[in-house]
Order: structure tokens, then C-alpha cells, then sequence
């Protein structure tokens, strides 16, 4: 009797080369950037003397961070040999041409001649690819993001399903909404919008630390008084404080009735998380920044949040279902965060909402999302407290001839 040698003995189990044994393949990707103006920047008007660069970038002082005067992302169509089209979109509010170069330059060209069927293998190995570089985060799993999200739509299409289905758990149709910042000059005023939002049906909204001038206890205290208490209120931090610091005044705010404490301390700070979470009563939201499990597994064993917030255009679909598994593992609820766009990740983000049996309910950028609806095909929709998720094949929507206008073609990947 002869023995295999090792490297016999496991040829069998080395990965196949990509673009073998597949019954369909991805035959053209194409890469656009998104810039679609807006009158008021998002969360709200300006203060008098902000520096806008020739990019239309700008630093917020309320929590030092870029934002755009515009609504930007990175897009994605991939076409296979058999004529299924898939739409994606990523990460990209700031400088969305960087991901587009990466998609162009590192990821498309070796995704071309893939299976779309083997996504989660494509996801894996193109992350695989950088990892040893370093770009585990930022502007490569943005990238990603878009062209993941894209080919499970194709995936999905071929398969005559919605993405939800595919997953195989297509629980909800339809999904609370929470209602996403007050983007309203003044304090008076946007107390005023708070209250039209519940005339409208909703029964919680958000507002932004970054843009309350006067300090978040005064916000709270003005918007409370101005909804009943059976109104939830959240208030998103923006990452400002030391976990002192945040602990200090969560406790202060939940006299007034704070539903939840989004981002208290700083992105990097595990310990001060953990540190607030234990502290505080009111319940902590956490994870809209971050890419993959390897950033949420950290937070889960250290009991730092009780919701998660993750971000489709930063995940992806691949690892938005993986990180959402991870945390009903550890007893989590999920609340994703919806950001900034043309529609294409907010259906993806809801897609795979409608398959989650740990859901809370999902954010709702009104600003942003109902002037998209314009912009793209398909029955999404945000009304009276409660997502309509998309209910045909794929994604459920794409661009529409309006929503193409906005589309400037950046590379076409054969």
C-alpha cells in the first residue's frame, strides 16, 4: 500500500481557479459616480463661515467630519453572458472616485469570468486579496460593497427571487421606520418638524448632536416638550465624547426619556464603549462605521451595545447577513443604518432586513430616501411608521431613466 504525498492528498481541497466550471459568468462591470446636488446639506444648513473646498467638502464643527454639499456614492451594473443585469452601490459620501478607482484598478478584473452564483466566494476572495496590505476597512470594502451588492441582485435575478428569499427567510414585508435626523436651522424649528413627523404617523426619530448648538440636553428637553412622552427620541452623538463624559450625559437625557444613545464615544474606543454600555440604562447603538464580523465580534463579547447599526454600502450584502447572524448569536438586536445614495444599498439594506428574525426596525434618511424614490423603478416606499420593502425579483428596484441622469460613467471592466 502507497501513501499520497501531503501536497497530493489535499490538491483536491485547493480553491479552483477563478472563471472554471461555471454555467454563467460576468462578462462587463461597469463603475459610475453618483453626485446628485442638494439645496440644503445634509443635517442641515451650514454655519456662517464654513470652508467649502472645490470638491464641495466641508467640515462639520459639531463632531469634525467631512461631509459633501452633495449626495454622492459609487454605482455598479454588472452584465453576465446570459443577460442578467444587477445594480450596486457603495460607500462613497466623500470623494466617491477613490472607490471607483479601486473597483476599476483592484477588484473588477478579477471578477471578471466569475460565476454570480458563487458570490459569497467572490466576496471572499477579493477581500482575501488585500487583506495582508492592510485594507481590511475604508475605501476597498466600500468598493466591495457596491460590487457585492450588485451581483447578489444578479444572483437573485437569475434565480427568479427576491434577494430575501434567496437568503431563505423572507419574514417581513414590511418594516418600522424610525425617522432620521431634524434638518431644520433652528432649535424652535426643528421641534416644530418633530411634530409633523408624528402627525404623520411615525412614533420615534433621531437628532443629530452635531448640529444641536445649544447641547443635546437642551435638545431633548425642547423636543420632548414638544411630543408626548410615548414619542421615542434618539440622539445620535456622533462619536464626540469620552466614555466619562458620554455616561454623564446619556444619564442626564434619560430624564426626558431617551430611547437610545447612538455612537457616544469614539469608533476606536472598545474599552470606553463597553464602558458606557454598562453604565447607562438607556440602551446603546453601535456599528454604522464599521466593515466586517472581525470589527462587531470585539463589541458583542464586551456587551457594548444592545443594537447594532451596521451599513449595507460599507458591508455589503455578504457581510451584512454574516454580521446580523453573528449578533443573534449573542441575543442583539439589529437596526441598520440607511445612508447616502441613489436607493440602490437602501433596497439591498432592506432585502435582507425583511430575512431577519433579530430585526428592531430600520432608519429611515427621509431627506435623502423619499427624493430617491424618483430616481429609481420598483414599489419601496416610507410611510406612516413603516418600510414597504421591494417585492419584485433581485433588489426589487434600479435606476430609472431620471436616476441614470446622475450617473456619470467612470470605467467599463471586460
Amino acid at each position: 500500500m502507497s501513501f499520497m504525498s501531503i501536497p497530493a492528498l489535499f490538491s483536491n481541497l485547493s480553491p479552483p481557479e477563478w472563471g472554471d466550471k461555471m454555467t454563467d459568468t460576468i462578462e462587463r462591470i461597469e463603475i459610475f459616480v453618483l453626485i446628485i446636488p442638494r439645496d440644503v446639506p445634509y443635517l442641515g444648513p451650514l454655519a456662517t463661515g464654513t470652508r467649502i473646498t472645490e470638491k464641495g467638502l466641508f467640515i462639520r464643527a459639531g463632531n469634525r467630519s467631512v461631509y459633501s454639499i452633495h449626495d454622492q456614492s459609487v454605482v455598479v451594473r454588472v452584465t453576465t453572458r446570459d443577460g442578467v443585469t444587477g445594480w450596486g452601490e457603495g460607500w462613497a459620501i466623500v470623494a466617491p472616485e477613490i472607490a471607483a478607482t479601486v473597483l476599476r484598478d483592484l477588484i473588477a478584473p478579477f471578477v471578471i469570468g466569475r460565476d454570480p452564483q458563487d458570490v459569497i466566494a467572490i466576496y471572499e476572495d477579493v477581500y482575501d486579496a488585500m487583506r495582508v496590505r492592510g485594507f481590511f476597512g475604508g475605501f476597498y470594502l466600500d468598493a466591495i460593497a457596491a460590487l457585492d451588492i450588485a451581483i447578489w441582485d444578479c444572483k437573485a435575478k437569475a434565480l427568479n427571487q427576491p434577494i430575501s428569499k434567496v437568503l431563505g427567510a423572507q419574514r417581513h414585508t414590511r418594516i418600522p421606520a424610525y425617522v432620521s435626523g431634524l434638518p431644520r436651522a433652528t432649535l424652535p424649528e426643528r421641534a416644530e418638524l418633530a411634530q409633523e413627523w408624528v402627525k404623520r404617523g411615525y412614533n420615534t426619530f433621531k437628532f443629530a448632536a452635531a448640529v444641536a448648538e445649544q447641547g443635546e440636553l437642551r435638545e431633548i428637553e425642547t423636543l420632548r416638550a414638544a411630543v408626548s412622552d410615548e414619542v421615542k427620541i434618539i440622539c445620535d452623538f456622533h462619536w464626540r465624547y469620552s466614555a466619562g463624559e458620554a455616561i454623564a450625559l446619556i444619564n442626564a437625557m434619560a430624564t426626558h426619556g431617551l430611547y437610545i444613545a447612538e455612537a457616544p464615544c469614539h469608533p476606536e474606543d472598545i474599552d470606553g464603549q463597553a464602558r458606557v454600555a454598562q453604565a447607562v440604562k438607556t440602551p446603546v447603538a453601535l456599528g454604522e462605521e464599521w466593515h466586517t464580523p472581525y470589527e462587531f465580534l470585539p463589541r458583542f463579547e464586551r456587551r457594548c451595545m444592545t443594537y447594532i447599526q451596521p451599513e449595507i454600502a460599507h458591508t455589503g450584502l455578504t457581510n451584512f447577513w454574516q454580521i446580523c447572524q453573528l449578533a443573534n448569536t449573542f441575543h442583539v438586536q439589529v437596526i441598520p443604518h440607511a445612508s447616502i445614495g441613489i436607493g440602490l444599498f437602501q433596497a439591498a439594506s432592506l432585502q435582507v432586513s425583511a430575512a431577519l428574525n433579530n430585526l428592531a426596525g430600520h432608519e429611515y434618511q427621509h431627506s435623502i430616501f423619499d427624493r430617491s424614490l424618483g430616481l429609481i423603478t420598483g414599489n419601496m416606499r416610507c410611510e406612516a411608521g413603516f418600510y414597504t420593502v421591494p417585492d419584485g425579483i433581485g433588489l426589487g428596484v434600479e435606476p430609472n431613466e431620471e436616476g441614470l441622469r446622475y450617473l456619470q460613467p467612470f470605467a467599463v471592466c471586460t
